[in-house]
């Protein structure tokens, strides 16, 4: 089976679109590792981008709605497609559950439909499931960590919830016994017979809407681009004094921009304000000659060093 994050991605969307919609399917499969957020979240909100840049850790916007998940080799994830007249979550979660179960590990679902072993999650969102069998835990922990609590967006947040490892209840459980048994669940509960199969690539090679979908996930226009609108307020202590900056946000540009502090020229402050309107939330480039001519002396030192903090502080 393919492991690249966007071919997946790409396939299960294609899959959801063309599909027969009368007919269930799932989907298993397993990705390099990736962080997958939210149709309508917020990657700076969500995601320490800097560390996944830092790792080569791609940061990846799915199609549908949800949270931020992190994905490796160690995760197996499922999506379960049904008709929508008898899509129900309970008996999908009941597939996963079924599945666990028969492993030896008691799962059960709790009050938001998240399918748990003991008070973890092994994972359930929305019809897509990631099953966390490796040790990659702290590397998921400090990937969706972030300190942004200043930053307030209109998007969707992602609720922070403890998962577990499924080898921690059973050593012996891997990948290919849980798509054995998951295989197993899904022929029983809608009562069919057809085999699996497993997808490669080149067997896709000539739909090109998969491909089209993945130069998409790769795009600064779709990644960044399809960012709801936010706000940041941060402050920093220079030699000369404190200043707070108030940056807007939608759509990946900056919107507006408000410096406030004393000591700060005039004329830096709002050439500053100014400039900063248009540009990419995270690629400020370097700040103008204009900006830096626009008064002589400490002020232009003054106007580089607020140029550099407001670049660090959005920096991707």
């Amino acid at each position: 089976m393919q492991k690249d994050p966007y071919f997946n991605l790409s396939l299960e969307d294609w899959l959801f679109r063309r599909k027969d919609p009368q007919k269930p399917l799932l989907l298993l499969y397993r990705n390099e590792p990736c962080v997958v957020i939210g149709r309508n979240q917020n990657p700076w909100k969500e995601v320490n981008l800097q560390l996944a840049r830092s790792k080569d850790i791609p940061v990846i916007r799915r199609r549908s709605g949800g949270g931020t998940v992190y994905h490796d080799l160690g995760n197996t994830n499922y999506s379960v497609h049904v008709p929508r007249s008898a899509f129900d979550r309970n008996d999908t979660s009941k597939i996963v559950i079924q599945a666990v179960r028969s492993l030896g590990v008691d799962a059960d679902v709790n009050d938001r439909n998240d399918v748990c072993a003991g008070v973890r999650l092994i994972k359930f969102l929305f019809s897509t499931f990631q099953v966390q069998l490796t040790k990659s835990l702290n590397t998921l922990g400090d990937l969706l960590h972030t300190t942004k609590e200043t930053m307030v967006t209109k998007g969707v947040a992602s609720v922070r919830s403890p998962v577990q490892n499924l080898r921690h209840f059973d050593p012996s459980i891997t990948h290919e016994l849980f798509v054995e048994a998951t295989i197993t669940a899904f022929r029983e509960h809608f009562s069919i017979s057809e085999e699996a199969c497993c997808v490669e690539e080149v067997d896709c090679s000539q739909i090109t809407e998969i491909y089209h979908g993945m130069d998409e996930l790769k795009s600064w226009d779709w990644l960044f681009g399809q960012t709801p609108e936010f706000t940041y307020t941060v402050s920093h202590l220079f030699d000369w004094g404190e200043v707070k900056a108030e940056i807007k946000s939608k759509h990946g540009f900056v919107t507006g921009c408000n410096l406030e502090g004393q000591g700060v020229d005039q004329n830096i402050k709002e050439h500053l304000e100014t400039k900063m309107i248009g540009l990419k939330y995270g690629d400020l480039g370097k700040p103008e000659d204009s900006i830096l001519r626009a008064v002589d002396g400490i002020y232009s030192i003054q106007a580089q060093g607020i140029w550099s903090w407001l670049q660090s502080e959005t920096s991707i």
